[in-house]
């Protein structure tokens, strides 16, 4: 038993080594790949691991999402590449969890106790004879009286600021001689990358020992995903049914208490379909039928804002009502027909819904180009869509909660990877340049994107210039160009400067100044990625960013 232990252990310094060699100084790459590699081949050295086919398939989601981060290398790439590590752990470690959302709970639990688990292995672990429980025993004495030390000498600290000033002394002081004596001992070897150590032990720890509570996992291996009829009882209540009873009080226990809900259901869901019936309506008239390409921007942002707050309110509000209603008995009641039709108009109204926020975001990229935001908008909508479509299901079918999360986490997890194959700050720099004659160009908004970007946004220098050079959309320094333009299209009743100022001169002055500054920031924003792909090691490597060096190495 204690062979598995050491060899553990050893996988876990070894791991903590390999995260300092792969992230010390390095961006975000080719590291990242080889990192889950190691965790994977570590944990598939078990066999139960290796038969559990559900494991593989996530580890094989959370493969494709490092090997995306290589290629892509955006910031959805990286949130997708930690999601799906997280995930990947939780079910490795609790095999009989059915659902994302319970994986990544169980993941984040598993990574967060790694500290514990640590040291509760390392205090069980043995060189030959040699124990070191002895000597890291005496250890749990002191850490909680030190946790609370802290903790009240910052409320003190907070309260005093004498005593603040002479916190902040020790502190220094504490830092000082504890930074000195690590200096002696480890000679070149920094403080930082010793903590950077220490972080990779603990991840890594993280990643390989078990999290030892089993509750997660039995409360979401038993969850069904089929509601089953039951028989009300006085002494056992479900949160649901304590929900109810505070809404219908006394009520709710009378022997009619069923077809009592049922009335109340159907009053509730008329009410809401003509309220939601009476937005759509207006939305028809104005978006459907209406002229909204004569909008302008500011209007169509309202627009679009407005209507995906009311969008997220709806859709929220469609769940929860339907959840109430249909969480129990009144799914199985003979005479819940007309309930249901008035469910499905209701899903059917949100469904509309979308598409009229869809309409308002089509416009609004029509007229003003792509953004991240506006992306977000259409994924969102998506989301919703398939967040309704397992509502109906649910109604239909006879579903749980449990299954509305559980299909709609797999749902997102999928989608996360699927959005990550796509270049998006590319995307959004193509279309809005190729759109220009269509749409307000925002040279500052291409500006923003990644350095990924910086290879179209040179191609296109000479248009771009174009556009900066009109536009007050783009950054540039208050001068006294810009001041004297100002005062000449600004009425005042005080006497103009003699001799009389040309005014289109001032302003082709104002133009080559904006001009002047976007090349600029163009220039040092270029030459900052190359100094910084200089300072990077190949662990860093990444397609997108080895092609806008390639790219610059052709130009020079």
């Amino acid at each position: 038993m204690k062979k598995p232990i050491d060899l553990q252990l050893l996988a876990i310094f070894g791991g903590g080594l390999l995260f300092n060699f792969l992230f010390w100084n390095e961006g975000l790459g080719l590291n990242l790949l080889l990192h889950s590699l190691f965790i994977l081949i570590v944990l598939f050295l078990e066999k139960t691991h290796r038969t559990n086919k559900k494991t593989i398939a996530i580890a094989i989601s959370h493969l494709i999402a490092a090997i995306l981060v290589v290629i892509n290398h955006s910031v959805l790439n990286i949130f997708g590449y930690y999601i799906t590590l997280i995930v990947f752990v939780g079910y490795t470690h609790a095999p009989k969890i059915k659902s994302v959302f319970a994986a990544l709970l169980a993941g984040f639990l598993q990574i967060a106790s790694s500290p514990i688990n640590f040291v509760k292995k390392l205090i069980n672990a043995k060189i030959g004879n040699f124990s070191v429980k002895p000597i890291l025993r005496p250890i749990k004495y002191i850490i909680i009286p030190i946790i609370v030390v802290i903790f009240f000498s910052i409320i003190y600290s907070i309260a005093n600021p004498v005593f603040a000033k002479y916190g902040e002394l020790f502190i220094t002081n504490i830092s000082n001689f504890v930074s000195n004596v690590f200096t002696f001992i480890f000679g070149d070897l920094s403080f930082a990358r010793f903590l950077h150590i220490i972080l990779g032990i603990l991840f890594t720890a993280g990643m390989l020992l078990a999290f030892k509570e089993t509750t997660l996992e039995k409360i979401d291996a038993e969850a069904p995903d089929n509601l089953l009829r039951k028989r009300k009882s006085k002494f056992s209540t479900s949160y649901i049914q304590e929900l109810k009873s505070i809404f219908l009080g006394s009520i709710i226990q009378k022997k009619m208490a069923l077809k009592t809900e049922y009335i109340i259901g159907i009053i509730s869901f008329m009410a809401l379909n003509l309220l939601l019936l009476t937005l759509n309506i207006i939305d028809f008239n104005t978006l459907w039928l209406g002229n909204i390409s004569s909008f302008d921007d500011t209007y169509l942002s309202t627009q679009l804002h407005e209507g995906a707050n009311s969008l997220i309110f709806s859709i929220l509000m469609a769940m929860l009502v339907i959840l109430f209603f249909f969480s129990g008995n009144l799914n199985f009641f003979s005479r819940n027909k007309t309930l249901k039709i008035l469910a499905y108009a209701w899903i059917v109204q949100n469904t509309f819904l979308i598409f009229s926020v869809l309409i308002r975001d089509y416009h609004y990229i029509n007229l003003s180009g792509l953004t991240h935001k506006r992306i977000g908008v259409l994924v969102f909508l998506t989301l919703c869509v398939i967040g309704l479509f397992t509502v109906y299901i649910k109604v239909a079918k006879k579903k749980t909660l449990y299954y509305l999360l559980k299909v709609n986490g797999l749902t997102w997890y999928i989608l996360l990877i699927v959005f990550g194959i796509i270049n998006w700050d590319a995307l959004i720099v193509n279309y809005n340049i190729n759109s220009r004659k269509q749409i307000a160009l925002d040279v500052k908004h291409l500006m923003e994107m990644s350095d990924k970007t910086l290879p179209l946004i040179d191609k296109n220098r000479m248009l771009l210039n174009k556009y900066a050079a009109k536009t007050d959309d783009y950054d540039v320094t208050l001068t006294e160009v810009e001041s004297a333009v100002a005062t000449i299209d600004t009425p005042t009743t005080a006497q103009l400067p003699e001799p009389p100022i040309d005014s289109a001169k001032l302003k082709r002055e104002l133009a080559q100044q904006r001009i002047k500054s976007f090349n600029e920031d163009l220039d040092l924003r270029i030459e900052r990625f190359k100094e910084e792909q200089e300072r990077l090691s190949w662990l860093s490597w990444n397609f997108r960013d080895w092609q806008t060096k390639e790219y610059f190495k052709k130009e020079d």
